[in-house]
């Protein structure tokens, strides 16, 4: 007699819906990554090069116990610094079920990480980053309410400054995130405001520079969207040195990705 194993039950709590997966990831956090991409955003940025994973409808369902097995594959290749990070789409969109994921990570013992835009902040969010993750990386998308507006769709750009405000106070690790956008983000008063903004902050460990490239616009084409930063250049070497010697000033560590 066949001796079937029963499928695991799902619920809110044990399941994630994910865009997609990336093994060995060297830009997602520290060390070797396992990466998985969430499904699900409610903003639209203007550079988003993963617009197919901002529908909340879309993605395909794993079991965190799937995901957790992947992980515990990979352990050998993380070492001291490597483990899980887990990106979007927008992440803290499912922090109930990653919960339940990060806490199986940790029984494990695999570092955790959340790349996110910080717009939620509700009861789940903040026993995920107070209990289960090791490091955030937070993506500062514009230093002013109009420009974030502009490369959002959405207003209130205090929401990732509260977040952040929440992460300083509990005391654990931070990395600040931000795209450098010829002519949009990478004008020096918008990085001395962004310094002057954090250079208090004791939890961050660095900030990444995230040079503007297209590399998602086939996919937007792909969504029939219109594509507004089709003109944008990308950054010249000159620029992105102004921009860390500027950044320099106020944080530890500044990283050019």
């Amino acid at each position: 007699m066949l001796n079937l194993k029963p499928s695991p039950i799902k619920t809110a709590e044990n399941i994630l819906r994910v865009h997609s997966i990336e093994s060995f990831g060297t830009h997602d956090g520290p060390g070797i990554r396992f990466i998985v991409f969430l499904q699900g955003c409610k903003l639209k940025c203007m550079y988003c090069h993963n617009p197919d994973s901002i529908a909340t409808s879309g993605g395909k369902e794993y079991h965190i116990e799937e995901l957790v097995q992947m992980a515990i594959k990979m352990k050998s290749y993380f070492g001291k610094k490597g483990g899980v990070t887990v990106s979007g789409g927008e992440p803290m969109l499912q922090a109930k079920a990653l919960i339940s994921f990060f806490k199986r990570l940790k029984e494990e013992g695999i570092n955790t990480n959340i790349d996110t835009n910080g717009r939620i902040l509700n009861h789940f969010s903040t026993e995920l980053l107070d209990d289960y993750a090791d490091l955030i990386m937070l993506d500062i998308k514009h230093m002013t309410e109009e420009g974030y507006i502009a490369l959002t769709g959405k207003p209130n750009k205090e929401i990732a400054f509260n977040f952040a405000k929440h992460r300083e106070d509990s005391g654990k690790k931070m990395w600040l995130r931000y795209v450098l956008i010829p002519g949009i983000t990478n004008k020096p008063e918008l990085l001395h405001a962004l310094g002057k903004h954090f250079k208090d902050y004791k939890t961050i460990e660095q900030i990444e520079l995230q040079p503007y490239h297209k590399l998602g616009i086939h996919k937007w084409e792909a969504l029939g969207w219109d594509y507004e930063l089709k003109d944008a250049r990308e950054n010249t070497e000159e620029e992105l040195i102004e921009a860390s010697n500027i950044l320099s000033n106020y944080f530890k560590k500044v990283k050019v990705n």
